[in-house]
């Protein structure tokens, strides 16, 4: 996606602030932020694929002038262990390393390997790097981030 010639950015946008009155998007590729002027119905997580355009005559605030798509994200710690293949994945990499690897159909799976006795710390912290984790989940067009985790091993799974 691109800008377009009239100042207006076409992207994918991860909604990081809702109310009533506006909403601020970011766009998961550039990283800009655009404040909306008014909130025509987005809500916290929402990835929209769409157009923001600045607003006149000040061009302080934006407006979503189009919206090609719009879906709700979600995040959670799984109680399934890693599977397999993710395990595998683990057992060959260092600790401290991430391998990233397509899924089957649509998707990605991060496999991290982290000392055993902070395997918890390591699925907190994905937690709570909340706006980057669903930023990327938002560019892989996926709806959902689920973490799987085991002593020394984290698989973070980007889900249709």
């Amino acid at each position: 996606m691109s800008d377009t010639i009239d100042g207006a950015s076409e992207g994918v946008f991860l909604v990081t602030h809702a109310d009533d009155d506006s909403a601020v998007l970011r766009d998961v590729e550039r990283g800009q932020v655009h404040t909306l002027s008014s909130n025509p119905g987005l809500s916290v997580d929402d990835a929209v694929e769409g157009v923001v355009a600045p607003e006149p005559p000040l061009e302080v605030t934006a407006e979503l002038v189009e919206v090609e798509e719009r879906r709700s994200l979600s995040i959670r710690a799984s109680e399934e262990p890693p599977t397999k293949q993710e395990r595998e994945i683990a057992a060959d990499q260092p600790v401290g390393e991430l391998t990233r690897t397509e899924r089957a159909g649509i998707g990605e799976l991060h496999i991290i390997t982290v000392p055993e006795e902070q395997t918890e710390a390591a699925v907190e912290d994905v937690l709570e790097d909340r706006e980057a984790t669903l930023g990327r989940a938002a560019r892989l067009g996926v709806n959902r981030v689920e973490i799987r985790s085991e002593p020394g091993v984290v698989s973070v799974r980007y889900l249709p």
